[in-house]
């Protein structure tokens, strides 16, 4: 799947100049929790998050540090946090740096980056303009409706080659010791697993494959001498 199967599109934003009091109401009524932020040329310049918001004067969360503990961190830190807490615009608040994906981006490298970088979002830009935006939600949203994405039930010789073939790229299986069979779309593992962590991944590769109804693990495991 691709991130033009899932991101939400049109995106609500703000604009460097929106008031922070602004931004707050927005995420309420539209029960939202980021939004990017554009210039006046329609240009993403940052994003702002409730994490941007999560240390305000407002409501008494501002950061609250012993004074010996002050004297060990830079002024310029130091300075930085009061413009987040006491910033009036979205300029003084929101993350300037932003990572972006593309709308044929597959959604593996989109959990990458999100994970790489600890985020929970990534707008997506096509020729620079800004055209929707993907967040975690989103991709649990496509674990869960997955199986609904298939448009034809595959057969049952297509399903076996699938297995295989994802089963061949894996440096874990030994798949000259195994052998599926398809009947109506219910899979049957047989011959031989080296250990029971690659038998039970060699059920869930089964699992995953497009159109399968069920499998019934045939497997033994032979580790260190012992058949299982």
């Amino acid at each position: 799947m691709l991130v033009r199967d899932v991101m939400i599109s049109p995106v609500i934003t703000v604009k460097p100049s929106t008031t922070v009091e602004e931004v707050a109401r927005l995420f309420l009524d539209k029960k939202i929790s980021a939004a990017p932020v554009l210039d006046d040329t329609g240009k993403i310049v940052g994003i702002v998050s409730e994490a941007d918001l999560l240390h305000r004067v407002e409501a008494g969360t501002e950061r609250q540090r012993s004074w010996w503990l002050q004297a060990f961190i830079q002024n310029d830190t130091l300075a930085t946090e009061y413009v987040k807490a006491h910033g009036r615009k979205v300029s003084d608040v929101m993350t300037r740096t932003v990572i972006a994906t593309a709308p044929d981006t597959p959604l593996h490298e989109v959990a990458t980056s999100m994970e790489k970088n600890a985020i929970k979002r990534l707008p997506v830009l096509e020729n620079g303009q800004l055209v929707g935006i993907v967040s975690r939600s989103n991709l649990l949203q496509a674990v869960a409706s997955g199986r609904k994405l298939i448009e034809m039930t595959p057969s049952d010789q297509d399903i076996r080659e699938r297995i295989l073939s994802s089963l061949r790229k894996e440096p874990w299986a030994h798949t000259g010791l195994l052998n599926v069979t398809v009947s109506d779309g219910v899979v049957d593992l047989w011959g031989v697993a080296e250990s029971k962590a690659e038998r039970k991944a060699i059920r869930v590769a089964a699992e995953a494959a497009a159109g399968v109804r069920a499998v019934n693990d045939n497997l033994v495991t032979y580790s260190g001498g012992t058949w299982a």
